[in-house]
């Protein structure tokens, strides 16, 4: 156990240290408009990681993943358009939708509803955001001074800007650095959770719930706790993403989106955290180029991908590489130690 520990945080470390890399040295060799083609790869690998905790340790799969991120991005673009500043609308961005994971969490945990339940629940409860905003197509349609836009979306959403002085925007640059260390920090508090005694009572709730009840833990608190988190990072996400592109429309809602969440963390890895950060550059630089041409259908192509992953790599890229490695480790040509080397030399000269 304490070598597969060191191993995690070994690869956790080097993760990280991938991640400063990038962080510092791709500014330096891309152009601004490259590196907001990179951001958005950012961007989206949060709300994977968002998912991918929740589910790869906590055991909940969440259809509605995307309501959070939605919410975030929503949450944002109107309190930004009637505040001005955009330091609080920041913080609603993360708050809201996590107290809507926790208020959706309590009743599905505490209603001891099944895991089918679950799935069924939070994809209504995204469907039903998504025909919600859809609806708002009018002008009386507004929050304050900010139109909702129906499937118009809301445009021209103001940038973040430095606490307290709205002529300090963010640039491309910094919506960069901003979205990496975001990514960067989410990664390495989930790394520090999970080795926690939380993060152990999370896991062993996915594994046995009901002999953490008899060890004297309340599962469904824990997992409420997971469910929260992961909403609240998903709605840090939608707020980058709103920032990212300036624009936000109910397509964020859409059954699409929520399904390509699921398979950035099966092409990645079910049990990592970077494991969806891979399935969601990966899939999204896969649907780019398939985008640039006429003779395949992407949803088609990234359907095909999701039944090859499940059939032929079920554990996905990263868990996958891993086994490999080890492999490699342990069938390496092994050197002999000197006690066997020196019979060795004295028969190879005679």
């Amino acid at each position: 156990m304490s070598q597969k520990f060191a191993q995690s945080w070994v690869s956790a470390a080097a993760c990280l240290l991938i991640g400063i890399a990038l962080l510092f040295g791709l500014p330096g060799v891309l152009d601004d408009f490259m590196l907001l083609q990179v951001t958005i790869y950012v961007v989206m690998s949060i709300l994977g990681v968002s998912l991918g905790f929740i589910w790869g340790f906590g055991g909940i799969l969440c259809f509605g993943q995307a309501a959070f991120f939605g919410l975030g991005a929503y949450v944002y673009a109107i309190a930004v358009i009637n505040m001005g500043d955009s330091s609080v609308p920041f913080l609603l961005a993360i708050v809201l939708p996590a107290l809507f994971a926790a208020l959706l969490g309590y009743v599905i945990f505490y209603g001891r509803l099944s895991d089918v339940y679950m799935g069924v629940i939070t994809l209504t409860v995204t469907l039903i955001l998504f025909n919600l905003i859809n609806s708002t197509a009018g002008p009386e349609w507004k929050i304050g001074s900010a139109p909702l836009g129906g499937f118009n979306g809301i445009p021209a959403i103001p940038p973040l800007n430095a606490p307290g002085n709205l002529d300090e925007v963010i640039t491309p640059r910094g919506m960069f650095n901003l979205s990496m260390a975001a990514l960067l920090v989410v990664y390495l508090g989930l790394r520090v959770l999970i080795s926690s005694k939380i993060g152990r009572v999370i896991i062993a709730s996915k594994e046995n719930e009901q002999r953490v009840l008899l060890l004297g833990y309340d599962a469904r608190a824990y997992k409420l706790f997971a469910f929260t988190l992961g909403g609240a990072i998903a709605g840090l996400a939608g707020c980058l993403f709103a920032n990212w592109g300036a624009f936000t429309s109910p397509t964020i809602f859409g059954l699409a989106q929520s399904a390509q969440i699921i398979i950035w963390v099966i092409v990645g890895g079910l049990g990592t955290l970077i494991g969806p950060v891979v399935g969601c550059v990966a899939i999204q630089w896969l649907t780019t180029q398939i985008g640039t041409q006429q003779t395949f259908n992407a949803n088609l192509v990234l359907g095909a991908i999701l039944m090859a992953f499940v059939l032929m790599v079920p554990k996905g890229i990263v868990p996958s590489l891993g086994l490999v490695i080890d492999w490699l480790l342990q069938h390496r040509p092994r050197r002999p130690h000197r006690e066997e080397a020196l019979p060795q030399a004295q028969e190879a000269r005679t």
